[in-house]
Formats: C-alpha cells, sequence, structure tokens
C-alpha cells in the first residue's frame, strides 16, 4: 500500500523578476515616502530643492500642503504608504500587494484631483510636475497588473 502525505498545494519557485521588480519598485517608492516625510516636516532645504524651480516659494508650498482638504490628505498617505506596502509585499511574495498597489491608486486619484482642482498657487510651469504624475500613474498600474499576474501564476500567495 502507498501511502503519501498531503502537504498542501506546492509552491511555484521565486523568479529572478519578482525580486527584480520588488526592489526596483521598492526604491521608487521609497523615494515617495521620503518625499511625503520632507513635505508633512515642513522641511524647508527639501522644499526649496522642489518648488523654487517650478517657480513656488517654501512658504507657499507649506501654506499650500497644510490648507489640503482632509481628504486630499487621506488621498496622498494612500498612494505614498501604500505604494510601500505594496512593494514590500512583493519581495514577501503576498497576493495581497496587489490590494496595496490598488489602494495606492485610489490615493492617487484623489492626490491628482486635487492637484488638477485646486493647483499650487506661483506654479509657473506644471509641465515637469504633470509628467512626473504620468510616469506614476503608469508604473502603479503596471505594478497592479504585474501582481495580479503574479497572483494568478501562483507566484504571489
Amino acid at each position: 500500500m502507498d501511502e503519501t502525505i498531503e502537504t498542501g498545494p506546492m509552491r511555484a519557485g521565486t523568479p529572478w523578476h519578482v525580486w527584480v521588480v520588488g526592489v526596483l519598485a521598492l526604491l521608487w517608492n521609497t523615494f515617495g515616502a521620503y518625499d511625503y516625510i520632507m513635505s508633512k516636516t515642513g522641511n524647508r532645504d527639501y522644499l526649496a530643492s522642489m518648488m523654487e524651480p517650478v517657480g513656488v516659494t517654501v512658504d507657499d508650498a507649506i501654506a499650500y500642503m497644510n490648507a489640503m482638504p482632509l481628504w486630499a490628505n487621506i488621498g496622498w498617505g494612500l498612494g505614498v504608504w501604500g505604494a510601500v506596502a505594496g512593494s514590500l509585499l512583493v519581495l514577501l511574495r503576498s497576493r495581497f500587494a496587489f490590494h496595496a498597489f490598488v489602494v495606492s491608486l485610489i490615493g492617487l486619484v484623489l492626490g491628482t484631483f486635487h492637484q488638477l482642482s485646486s493647483p499650487m498657487p506661483g506654479m509657473t510651469d506644471t509641465t515637469t510636475p504633470m509628467i512626473f504624475t504620468a510616469v506614476i500613474f503608469v508604473i502603479t498600474l503596471l505594478l497592479i497588473w504585474y501582481t495580479r499576474r503574479q497572483s494568478a501564476n501562483g507566484v504571489l500567495r
């Protein structure tokens, strides 16, 4: 009589691209977290380096961020921290990475809506921020697609 012990479903091996995508996503999204922290703490040197090239003074940038409505602040936080969580969850091979990136996308939509409906006063050039926002959207959508696909393939569990 042949007895087999069932150990549960076989776990797929970790393809090399999971590590590449996870590390690159974490590096990319860590900058978003850094920007969030520097902006929320009102780091004047950081804000000067980011805002003065587009014609906004540090004081105007701080006043704008302090006046952001609660929903826009929540959106910004969800966008940033959802992306960081998603990146870490990819490295942990968790299917919940997909959910974290969807939360990040929701936050990004809220933040972009605020950015478009209430532009920062004094901004002389919106081209660079809008291109950067578009790049963030593309990367977020690609990460959602990637994590959904890897979940379906059994790589993320």
